[in-house]
This record gives C-alpha cells, structure tokens and sequence, in this order.
C-alpha cells in the first residue's frame, strides 16, 4: 500500500518496506507485513546459523542448502515485486580468519545465486567491517560480471559511530562511512548495478555531508525504529533534523525501510491522529507492530506539498543526457520551437526588459513623433515578435518590427502569424542568416535570444558581434551580457551513462541535462563573460580561465564526476534571466544545466583544492570546449572538438 498520493509523484519513494526475520515460511512472512501495510520485505534467504565449513555430507550428492522454501513458495511476480533478499550478516569477507573468510564468500555467492534464481529485484549487502574492505569489493565486483539485471544494494550507516551494532552483527568504527562506499565503488569500477542503502541512525551528520550523498545511487534509506522519539501522546516521532531529512528522501526516489522491533508501547484501540490507516486489526490479522512507524512515515510523506507544474513536465528528463541543440548549424523542428515557446516567463522577462528599453529610448515628450526600430535577430516563429510588440502597447511607443530568421519553415509560420494578427503594417519578415543580411537602416534595440545553457555554447557572442553593425552607435542590445558559471558535482548516474558507451567520444561532449540527482560539492564560479553591444570585439572570442574550488570543511570526502554549467543574463539594466542556481529566475523552464564529464572521477577531501582550467576554443568553422584538472591530480585534456559541436560560423 503506497505511502500516499502526490500529485505528480510516482517514483518509488511511495512505497516503504520492511526488514525481517528470518522465516521458512515465506508465504505467511509476506502476507502478515503486506496485510499490514508494507509494500515489500526486506527477508533473510537463507539460515543465519548456516556454516559452509560445518555442514557435513554424508552421501555422494551435493546437500540441501538451508534457503526460506522453495521458489514455488509464491509466486514469480510477488518474488520480484514484494520481496528484497536480506544476505547474511554476519559475513566478513575481510576476515583475518581464513576459514570465516571462506565461508563467508562461499555464502555470499550461494545467496546471490539463488536471488537471481528467484529474480528479485534487489539485495541488501551486509555493511563492510574494519577499516578495508578490499576482497567484500572484489568479490561482490566478479559477481556482477555475471549478474541478471538485479541490484545490490550495500548497507551503509550515515554517520560516524565507534559502538553502535545494527542486528547484533555488525560494529562500526569511528571512520567516515563514505570512504567505505569509495572504496568499494572503485574496485568495482563504478558498476551501475551496484547501489547504496543508507542506515539513518539516531544523530546526523552536517548537512554538507549529507548533501553529497544525493549524487551517488542511493536506493533505500533503512530507519531504525530506535532512531524515533516519542511525542506527547506516546507514538512515535522523528526529530526535526530528520523530519527536514526524509522529504530529500522522497524527492529522489529513496525507498524508506523500517528496522528493528517496536520500542513504543502504543495503547490497543487507540490511534495516532497522524495516522493514515486507525484499526488495529484487519480481517483478523493483528495490527502490525510496527504500523505506527509506517503510519509517521505515511504522515510525513503526504504532508509534502505537490510537484508544482513545472517538475511535472521536467520529470522525464531528470538525468537524461542531451545533446546540446545547434539552432545556427541545424534547423529546429516545430515541436521544439513549441516547447520553448509554452516558457511564458521568459518572454514576460523579455517584455520587461524592452518595455524598460523603449522607455528610455523615447521620452513622454517624443512619443508621438518617435519611432523605434527594432531587430528581432533569430526571430523563430514570433514569440520575441508578440512580446515586443506587448512592450510597445505597454509604454505607448510607436514601433517597427524586423524579424531575422534563418529557418524557411520557421518564417512560413512567421508570415502566418503576422497575417493572423494583423501587423503588415508593423512587422517586415526577413527569410536570411542575421550575419550575411543588410540591413536597410540601424536599429535602435537589438533582440535576440540565441543563449544556450552555457550562455555562450549556442554562438550568441559570434552571432551578435556579426550583428551589431546594424545596432545605433548608441543601440540596445537585449541581452546585454551573460555570464557562465560551472561548479563540481558528484553525479553517479549521468557518469555511469557517460561511461556506458565504452569510447573516450563520449567523455569530451558537452550533454545538456536536467540535473537532479547530483550534488553540488562547491559554491558555483564565473567562467566567462560576454557583453553586447562590443564594438572592439576580436574576430575571435577565444577564451581561457583558471578555476579553484574548495570542498567545504565539513562535507568529508566526496567524489567529482563532473561540473555543471550555467548562464546568468542580464537582459536590461535590473531585469535577469539565468540558471545559476543561487539566482535562477523562478518557474522557467527552457534550459536545462550543462555537464561536462570527466574521464575519470577524482576523489577530494575536504579544504583540499580541486583547480579546473577551462578553454572556449575557435576555430574558422566552430566552436568548442576544453577542460583539465591540474589539482588533486592532472588530467588529460578534454576536447569537445571531436563531437564537432557548434558549428556553423
């Protein structure tokens, strides 16, 4: 039974499960936690008291190994969909004990095994013991060499601790839990199959060190029940740090576990308020004893507010990796240009900015004998035209219209849409590449909105600088600058896709993406800056910049993949238009950030610099990028002139 409903939301998140005991009795095991509310359990395959090198044969076959039943025990769909496999705690494949290390591989792959016999679509791996965790990684690495589509899910804790035991088992010591996890990743080579499932203790570390967490593929998040306090009328609660924690959660699809016995004494025939489900029996079937953890969970769940419209329609590409759009080399389809255009905050950011133009281009005194000239340059099919035409009808400002577009099939919907709307008499249609057309006379205002999601990436500086001999001495350009930032991201995913396809190619593109399982490891930095009009530009806008980045003292270690790009522009005086995240313009949707990969992550520790040198290269036929890390350690040069991008000049 899901957690509840949110408009919007269906991801995993919904549904929460439960850690078991182990039962040989499969079938009731599942329909006592389902019945009482739980989506899966989280149950142990095989006999915890299970010893390899104990088990004596005394025939010539091989023995029964002491698994929960038999696969006939239910059926193939409630196998895959209700039920993860719990492997054996008290395994330790680090033992300095040959014999325990033994039987413990030996296990680790009879449990394996037999999950993908089951087809489960999940396995929780015992959490690593001691300070290395070497041979658990290489030998949980040549399992997944071999493994069906099932994931393995390595338990995690989520802060330091030197005492605390989950199960009776397991004795963490006072090291950072993540460096467990790089480890184990790294001799695993990043396997996309192989994920994390973090144990939420009692006390939190900073929130930096949470943060970077949300990079890196986190599938479920397993609670214990005495991690819970107790509120006023005796249920359990969590605290407000953990409270402000679990929607993280939930908005990246992290599967809520509960774990543990019940440490509250919840009063029979009542019920907590908060509470989604109030009867304590079900046909017959006891209240599950850890209903009132669910319920809190349930609680804290639906109070979440809905996805707002937008994440509605960016959901699909959360983390899906594009190839950034190329308007001056290719021609953009109708399907595209519509989706721009339903962006109905850009073009009201726009109307702002030439509403502020036109009102400093002709005084009160001047409106009835001034007309402004205006250049819509890469005018697709109109928006910029109507919101241009919105501002004049706004100030009162008589106005003339040219709009520049290069696409044929762009500018038969142009011609339309002025007919449709009547402006013959202000708006002349102009079917040519901004950069060879001459214009008949100077303009007053300038407009264009060639901005890509690195400002610069979509040619607006070579487009604009060709365009500006037909701009007034003293004519507005809108935008009047723009400005890239980058900054280190750990983004498990987007490298695992990068990496996927097995050629360097793919590691010095430029992908436009819709981050959202990353996390930001530093405050973002400028990289360049481009302003218009620039009457002394160069022939050629190649440029360089040196970057240094510092991880924040209390995040820990953390793993870089990559660094994402933003623009931030300001169209006019005070009115703006960016991504950047600390000054994004709200509810807008028509770029997504930019990633640039490496070929390698880098691993940097806390207060250790991480330097970046960044490169916009020109050559007579296009533009690419360049970047290297000189620090922790130096890398090859990335060079995106490979993919050929940008061209067109």
């Amino acid at each position: 039974m899901p957690l509840g409903q949110r408009v919007g939301d269906k991801s995993d998140s919904r549904y929460c499960g439960v850690i078991t005991e182990f039962d040989d009795d499969m079938p009731h095991v599942l329909a006592f936690n389902v019945s009482g509310g739980f989506d899966f359990i989280v149950a142990p395959l095989m006999d915890p008291t299970y010893r390899p090198s104990s088990k004596t044969n005394g025939g010539c076959g091989a023995s029964v190994l002491p698994f929960a039943g038999s696969d006939l025990v239910l059926s193939p769909s409630q196998w895959s969909c209700h039920v993860v496999g719990k492997i054996s705690s008290w395994i330790d494949l680090d033992s300095e004990d040959e014999g325990f290390r033994m039987d413990s591989e030996m296990v680790l792959k009879q449990q394996i095994a037999w999950a993908s016999h089951l087809s489960l679509q999940a396995c929780l791996l015992p959490p690593p013991r001691g300070t290395s965790c070497s041979n658990y990684a290489k030998c949980v690495n040549e399992i997944l060499q071999s493994l069906n589509n099932m994931q393995l899910w390595l338990r995690i804790p989520l802060q330091k601790s030197e005492d605390d035991a989950m199960d009776g088992t397991s004795d963490y010591l006072s090291v950072d839990s993540w460096e467990w996890w790089n480890e184990f990743r790294l001799l695993c080579e990043h396997h996309s199959q192989l994920s994390v499932a973090l144990d939420i203790l009692s006390s939190l570390p900073s929130g930096n060190s949470l943060g970077r967490w949300f990079g890196e593929p986190v599938r479920a998040a397993i609670v214990h029940t005495n991690t819970f306090l107790t509120n006023a009328r005796g249920y359990p609660c969590l605290s407000k740090r953990h409270q402000n924690f679990m929607p993280l959660f939930f908005n990246h699809s992290v599967q809520v576990v509960i774990s543990g016995k019940s440490v509250h004494d919840i009063p029979v025939g009542s019920s907590e308020p908060t509470a989604s489900h109030t009867d304590n029996h079900v046909d017959g079937i006891p209240r599950h004893p850890l209903r009132s953890y669910l319920d809190y969970v349930g609680y804290l769940y639906q109070r979440m507010e809905p996805l707002p419209e937008q994440e509605r329609f960016e959901l699909g590409y959360r983390d899906f990796l594009q190839s950034p759009l190329q308007p001056l080399m290719d021609n953009l389809e109708a399907q595209t240009y519509e989706t721009f255009e339903k962006d109905t905050v850009k073009y009201l950011q726009y109307q702002r900015a030439i509403s502020k133009a036109l009102l400093d281009r002709v005084t009160d005194e001047q409106v009835s004998t001034c007309t402004v000239v205006l250049m819509v340059v890469g005018a697709g099919r109109g928006p910029l035209v109507r919101a241009s035409l919105q501002a004049a009808e706004e100030t009162g400002r008589k106005m003339k219209v040219y709009a520049v577009e290069k696409n044929p099939n762009a500018v038969v919907t142009l011609h339309s849409l002025v007919k449709l709307e009547g402006w013959e008499n202000l708006v002349t249609i102009v079917s040519s590449d901004m950069r060879c057309w001459d214009a008949p006379e100077k303009a007053d205002i300038l407009v264009s909105e060639l901005l890509g999601s690195f400002g610069d990436n979509e040619l607006s500086p070579e487009c604009l600088d060709g365009a500006q001999r037909f701009l007034k001495q003293d004519g507005i350009s809108i935008p009047s600058s723009y400005t890239s930032f980058i900054q280190p991201v750990t983004a498990s995913k987007l490298y695992n896709d990068v990496k996927s396809h097995k050629d360097l190619v793919h590691f010095e593109t430029a992908y436009v993406v819709k981050l959202h399982n990353v996390a930001r490891l530093a405050p973002s930095q400028t990289v360049f800056t481009f302003n218009h009009p620039n009457y002394s530009a160069k022939k050629s806008n190649q440029r360089y910049k040196k970057l240094r980045f510092e991880i924040p003292s209390d995040t820990g270690s953390a793993i870089v993949h990559g660094f994402a790009g933003y623009f931030d522009a300001t169209l006019y005086k005070d009115v703006h238009l960016g991504i950047e995240p600390s000054t994004a313009t709200p509810n807008m949707f028509s770029w997504f950030a930019i990633f640039f990969p490496l070929r390698t992550p880098v691993c940097v520790h806390s207060g250790s610099p991480l330097e970046i040198h960044f490169w916009r290269c020109c050559g007579s036929t296009k533009v690419w990028y360049e970047w290297c890390l000189t620090s922790p350690y130096t890398s090859p040069i990335h060079n995106s002139n490979g993919r050929s991008y940008w061209v067109g000049l």
